[in-house]
Protein backbone atom coordinates (compact mmCIF):
# COMPACT_ATOMS: atom_id res chain seq x y z
CA UNK A 1 0.00 0.00 0.00
CA UNK A 2 3.07 2.38 1.12
CA UNK A 3 6.75 2.48 -0.48
CA UNK A 4 9.32 5.19 0.68
CA UNK A 5 12.38 5.23 -1.02
CA UNK A 6 15.45 6.76 -0.06
CA UNK A 7 13.67 9.53 1.79
CA UNK A 8 15.86 12.50 2.49
CA UNK A 9 15.21 15.66 4.60
CA UNK A 10 17.27 18.27 6.27
CA UNK A 11 16.08 21.41 8.40
CA UNK A 12 18.90 24.63 8.77
CA UNK A 13 21.31 22.06 7.76
CA UNK A 14 20.38 19.00 9.97
CA UNK A 15 20.20 15.73 8.32
CA UNK A 16 16.72 13.88 9.90
CA UNK A 17 15.63 11.30 7.24
CA UNK A 18 19.16 9.73 5.34
CA UNK A 19 17.75 7.88 3.00
CA UNK A 20 14.60 5.96 4.50
CA UNK A 21 13.22 3.35 2.70
CA UNK A 22 10.61 1.20 3.85
CA UNK A 23 7.51 -0.96 2.37
CA UNK A 24 3.85 -0.91 4.17
CA UNK A 25 2.03 -3.89 3.11
CA UNK A 26 -1.90 -3.61 2.52
CA UNK A 27 -3.93 -4.36 5.45
CA UNK A 28 -1.25 -4.68 8.06
CA UNK A 29 -0.16 -2.71 10.94
CA UNK A 30 3.36 -1.19 10.89
CA UNK A 31 4.63 0.62 13.91
CA UNK A 32 7.57 2.58 13.36
CA UNK A 33 9.61 2.64 16.56
CA UNK A 34 12.93 5.25 17.66
CA UNK A 35 14.18 7.10 19.62
CA UNK A 36 12.31 10.79 20.37
CA UNK A 37 13.48 13.94 17.90
CA UNK A 38 15.01 10.46 15.64
CA UNK A 39 12.32 11.93 12.59
CA UNK A 40 9.67 9.44 13.18
CA UNK A 41 7.18 12.41 13.19
CA UNK A 42 8.66 13.97 10.17
CA UNK A 43 8.69 10.36 8.23
CA UNK A 44 4.63 10.19 8.85
CA UNK A 45 4.30 14.34 7.67
CA UNK A 46 5.72 12.55 4.82
CA UNK A 47 3.22 10.21 4.20
CA UNK A 48 0.97 12.95 4.71
CA UNK A 49 1.99 14.92 2.57
CA UNK A 50 2.32 17.95 4.82
CA UNK A 51 6.20 17.99 4.18
CA UNK A 52 8.30 17.45 0.86
CA UNK A 53 11.39 15.39 0.66
CA UNK A 54 14.70 16.82 -0.25
CA UNK A 55 15.23 13.52 -2.53
CA UNK A 56 13.44 10.36 -2.48
CA UNK A 57 9.81 8.99 -3.44
CA UNK A 58 6.59 7.85 -1.95
CA UNK A 59 3.83 5.69 -3.35
CA UNK A 60 0.38 4.99 -2.18
CA UNK A 61 -1.34 2.55 -3.40
CA UNK A 62 0.91 2.78 -6.73
CA UNK A 63 0.58 6.54 -7.51
CA UNK A 64 3.55 8.71 -6.48
CA UNK A 65 2.18 11.54 -3.86
CA UNK A 66 5.72 13.06 -3.69
CA UNK A 67 4.69 14.94 -7.25
CA UNK A 68 1.23 16.19 -5.95
CA UNK A 69 0.04 18.87 -5.34
CA UNK A 70 -3.36 20.79 -4.39
CA UNK A 71 -6.05 18.92 -5.09
CA UNK A 72 -4.26 15.44 -6.55
CA UNK A 73 -3.32 15.54 -2.50
CA UNK A 74 -6.57 15.95 -1.18
CA UNK A 75 -7.70 12.80 -3.20
CA UNK A 76 -5.13 11.04 -1.51
CA UNK A 77 -5.91 11.93 1.65
CA UNK A 78 -9.18 11.90 1.45
CA UNK A 79 -8.11 7.53 1.47
CA UNK A 80 -6.24 8.61 5.10
CA UNK A 81 -7.71 8.65 8.67
CA UNK A 82 -5.33 10.53 11.48
CA UNK A 83 -5.38 9.87 14.81
CA UNK A 84 -2.95 12.79 16.23
CA UNK A 85 -0.43 12.43 19.04
CA UNK A 86 -2.43 14.23 22.33
CA UNK A 87 -5.65 13.19 20.16
CA UNK A 88 -6.26 17.04 19.05
CA UNK A 89 -9.99 17.03 19.34
CA UNK A 90 -11.62 20.22 19.31
CA UNK A 91 -12.34 21.95 23.28
CA UNK A 92 -15.73 23.87 21.69
CA UNK A 93 -17.09 20.98 19.99
CA UNK A 94 -18.72 17.91 21.89
CA UNK A 95 -17.31 14.74 21.42
CA UNK A 96 -20.20 13.93 19.21
CA UNK A 97 -19.73 16.85 16.97
CA UNK A 98 -15.22 16.54 16.34
CA UNK A 99 -16.06 13.06 15.01
CA UNK A 100 -18.66 14.63 12.81
CA UNK A 101 -16.51 16.88 12.04
CA UNK A 102 -15.02 15.59 9.19
CA UNK A 103 -18.33 14.28 7.41
CA UNK A 104 -19.47 17.77 7.88
CA UNK A 105 -16.59 19.13 6.21
CA UNK A 106 -15.43 16.48 3.52
CA UNK A 107 -18.76 14.95 2.43
CA UNK A 108 -22.45 15.84 1.43
CA UNK A 109 -24.10 13.59 4.11
CA UNK A 110 -27.19 14.57 5.18
CA UNK A 111 -27.74 15.48 8.63
CA UNK A 112 -29.18 12.30 10.24
CA UNK A 113 -26.65 9.65 8.08
CA UNK A 114 -23.95 11.70 10.06
CA UNK A 115 -26.14 11.38 13.41
CA UNK A 116 -26.07 7.49 12.09
CA UNK A 117 -22.48 7.43 11.48
CA UNK A 118 -21.15 9.03 14.70
CA UNK A 119 -23.47 7.11 17.30
CA UNK A 120 -22.18 4.44 15.51
CA UNK A 121 -18.30 4.72 15.43
CA UNK A 122 -18.55 6.09 18.94
CA UNK A 123 -20.52 2.74 19.91
CA UNK A 124 -17.63 1.14 18.39
CA UNK A 125 -15.00 2.68 20.38
CA UNK A 126 -17.56 2.21 23.30
CA UNK A 127 -18.18 5.47 23.87
CA UNK A 128 -22.09 5.18 23.69
CA UNK A 129 -23.73 8.25 25.34
CA UNK A 130 -20.94 10.07 25.73
CA UNK A 131 -21.30 12.70 22.42
CA UNK A 132 -23.02 15.53 24.20
CA UNK A 133 -19.76 15.91 26.85
CA UNK A 134 -16.63 18.07 25.84
CA UNK A 135 -13.19 16.89 25.82
CA UNK A 136 -12.79 18.80 28.86
CA UNK A 137 -15.02 16.32 30.77
CA UNK A 138 -14.00 13.47 29.81
CA UNK A 139 -11.06 11.11 30.87
CA UNK A 140 -7.63 10.99 28.72
CA UNK A 141 -8.44 7.50 27.34
CA UNK A 142 -11.76 8.87 26.31
CA UNK A 143 -10.29 11.50 24.32
CA UNK A 144 -8.34 9.24 23.01
CA UNK A 145 -11.19 6.81 22.00
CA UNK A 146 -12.86 9.63 20.30
CA UNK A 147 -9.97 10.99 18.56
CA UNK A 148 -9.80 6.86 16.99
CA UNK A 149 -13.77 7.67 16.22
CA UNK A 150 -12.89 10.59 14.68
CA UNK A 151 -10.44 9.21 12.04
CA UNK A 152 -12.00 6.17 11.18
CA UNK A 153 -15.72 7.67 10.71
CA UNK A 154 -14.91 8.28 7.37
CA UNK A 155 -13.78 4.73 6.24
CA UNK A 156 -10.73 5.29 5.55
CA UNK A 157 -8.21 2.59 3.83
CA UNK A 158 -4.90 3.97 5.79
CA UNK A 159 -4.89 5.33 9.22
CA UNK A 160 -2.04 6.75 10.74
CA UNK A 161 -1.40 6.65 14.72
CA UNK A 162 1.25 9.57 15.92
CA UNK A 163 1.50 8.05 19.18
CA UNK A 164 -2.07 7.21 20.35
CA UNK A 165 -1.33 6.34 23.93
CA UNK A 166 1.23 9.04 24.61
CA UNK A 167 -0.06 10.37 28.37
CA UNK A 168 -1.93 7.31 29.14
CA UNK A 169 -0.86 4.89 31.94
CA UNK A 170 -0.20 0.93 31.60
CA UNK A 171 -3.50 -0.21 31.78
CA UNK A 172 -4.92 2.29 29.60
CA UNK A 173 -2.38 2.10 26.92
CA UNK A 174 -2.93 -1.53 27.03
CA UNK A 175 -6.58 -1.03 26.42
CA UNK A 176 -6.11 1.95 23.88
CA UNK A 177 -3.72 -0.49 22.03
CA UNK A 178 -6.71 -3.26 22.18
CA UNK A 179 -9.44 -1.08 20.91
CA UNK A 180 -6.83 -0.49 17.53
CA UNK A 181 -6.33 -4.23 17.42
CA UNK A 182 -9.81 -4.69 17.40
CA UNK A 183 -11.16 -2.34 15.08
CA UNK A 184 -7.99 -2.73 12.42
CA UNK A 185 -10.09 -6.71 12.66
CA UNK A 186 -13.44 -5.27 12.11
CA UNK A 187 -12.03 -3.13 8.89
CA UNK A 188 -8.93 -4.12 7.74
CA UNK A 189 -7.49 -0.95 7.25
CA UNK A 190 -3.78 -0.08 6.66
CA UNK A 191 -2.44 1.15 9.88
CA UNK A 192 0.85 3.02 10.21
CA UNK A 193 1.46 3.95 13.78
CA UNK A 194 4.71 5.86 15.41
CA UNK A 195 5.08 4.81 19.06
CA UNK A 196 7.84 4.53 21.99
CA UNK A 197 5.27 2.34 24.00
CA UNK A 198 8.11 -0.80 24.38
CA UNK A 199 7.03 -3.93 24.89
CA UNK A 200 3.54 -3.35 24.47
CA UNK A 201 3.35 -2.50 20.57
CA UNK A 202 4.91 -6.20 20.06
CA UNK A 203 1.32 -7.45 21.30
CA UNK A 204 -0.85 -5.59 18.05
CA UNK A 205 2.00 -5.05 15.61
CA UNK A 206 1.93 -7.35 12.25
CA UNK A 207 5.73 -5.58 11.08
CA UNK A 208 8.28 -3.40 13.12
CA UNK A 209 10.44 -1.17 11.53
CA UNK A 210 13.54 0.55 13.76
CA UNK A 211 14.24 4.30 12.66
CA UNK A 212 17.59 5.13 13.85
CA UNK A 213 20.14 7.64 12.19
CA UNK A 214 17.33 8.89 9.23
CA UNK A 215 16.78 5.10 8.32
CA UNK A 216 15.24 2.17 8.43
CA UNK A 217 17.87 0.24 10.67
CA UNK A 218 16.00 -3.04 10.48
CA UNK A 219 12.02 -4.02 9.81
CA UNK A 220 10.45 -7.28 10.15
CA UNK A 221 7.91 -9.45 12.40
CA UNK A 222 7.79 -8.31 16.53
CA UNK A 223 9.73 -12.17 16.77
CA UNK A 224 12.56 -10.95 14.37
CA UNK A 225 12.98 -7.75 15.92
CA UNK A 226 13.01 -8.88 19.39
CA UNK A 227 15.74 -11.76 18.66
CA UNK A 228 17.37 -9.35 16.33
CA UNK A 229 20.62 -9.55 16.58
CA UNK A 230 21.82 -5.26 15.62
CA UNK A 231 23.32 -4.11 18.79
CA UNK A 232 20.86 -0.61 18.16
CA UNK A 233 17.86 -2.14 17.90
CA UNK A 234 18.51 -4.66 21.09
CA UNK A 235 19.75 -1.21 23.13
CA UNK A 236 16.43 0.47 22.21
CA UNK A 237 13.69 -2.50 23.02
CA UNK A 238 15.86 -3.06 26.19
CA UNK A 239 16.35 1.04 27.20
CA UNK A 240 20.08 0.01 27.85
CA UNK A 241 22.20 2.84 28.63
CA UNK A 242 25.53 1.00 27.28
CA UNK A 243 25.50 0.73 23.25
CA UNK A 244 25.68 2.60 20.34
CA UNK A 245 22.63 4.85 20.79
CA UNK A 246 24.29 7.87 22.75
CA UNK A 247 22.25 9.07 25.62
CA UNK A 248 21.89 12.62 25.84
Amino acid sequence: MIRVENLHKAFGGQQVLQGLTLEVNTGEIMIVIGRSGGGKSVFLRHLLGLLRPDAGRIWVDGVEITALRGHEMDKVRERYGVVFQGGALFDSLTVFDNVAFPLREKTALAASEIAARVEEKLAQVGLSGAGHKYPDEVSGGMRKRAAIARALVTEPQIVFFDEPTTGLDPVLVNAIHHLILDLHRKFRFTAVMVSHEIPEIFEIAQRVAMLHDGVIVEAGDPQAIQESGNPVVQQFIRGQIEGPIRAI
